[in-house]
């Protein structure tokens, strides 16, 4: 179980995604710097006890408006090899030393996990507290089982300004030949938005998974919607 430190960050994470968002294919940009507030969220954990894996949920209300954003984000004691285009910057940890952020998208390990929690093999955990699981998350899957553990290299990521598309060609499923099928694709929403989250209203245009949660808008609203939906095709 990841073990959540009371601690500081310098510079902190609201500061590195200020400079980090505009950079986004799917930022809706206002003309101005972002003005964040952290919205929600939760962690899952990393088998291994080495990657922090974090879905924060920021809110953005420069120019007047506020527009929510899924950022999942994974924590390095070392660089990830491969991935220096994902990084978001480094910060100097009060308890474990420096710490190497990344775009958690284009991260094995979470790519794995939230595959994990789609299938119903992981368990989502509070955002602020350790051992504790955030029973607000929900997940629905209707396809065959999956792998959890990837290779960087079993990744094709695309970002866009709908959001980002992981072809994971390294999760095949096998199908009733044994042969593998075609690679799953991963979709993470970017921009939120409320949606009927039901888990009876899911399954359509090819989507056999999903994951559903929640947040908060600095208004006091609060919203539900699909964070990740996963298709896989025969």
């Amino acid at each position: 179980m990841a073990m959540i430190y009371k601690t500081t960050m310098k510079p902190g994470k609201t500061e590195l995604l200020t400079a980090w968002l505009p950079t986004r294919p799917w930022y809706a940009s206002t003309g101005r710097a972002p003005e964040l507030d952290r919205s929600g969220g939760f962690r899952l954990d990393d088998p291994e006890g080495e990657v922090g894996i974090e879905f924060m949920v920021l809110t953005d209300r420069s120019g007047g408006r506020e527009t929510s954003y899924l950022v999942p984000l994974t924590y390095r004691g070392a660089p990830l090899e491969g991935a220096g285009a994902a990084l978001v910057g480094t910060s100097e940890h009060g308890v474990l030393g420096t710490r190497w952020i990344y775009d958690g998208a284009h991260d094995p390990v979470l790519v794995g996990q939230l595959l994990a929690l789609i299938q119903g093999r992981a368990v989502a955990q509070d955002q602020c507290d350790s051992d504790v699981p955030d029973a607000s998350v929900t997940a629905l899957f209707s396809g065959p089982e999956l792998p959890a553990t990837l290779s960087r290299e079993g990744l094709e990521i695309s970002d866009t300004a709908r959001g980002t598309e992981i072809l994971v060609a390294g999760a095949r499923a096998l199908g009733p030949d044994g042969a593998p099928g075609t690679p799953p694709v991963l979709s993470v929403t970017r921009v939120l938005r409320p949606e009927d989250a039901r888990d009876d209203a899911c399954v359509a245009a090819g989507v056999t998974g999903r994951i559903t949660a929640g947040w908060t808008t600095p208004d006091g609203a609060a919203h539900r919607g699909v964070f990740a939906a996963l298709r896989v095709t025969a």
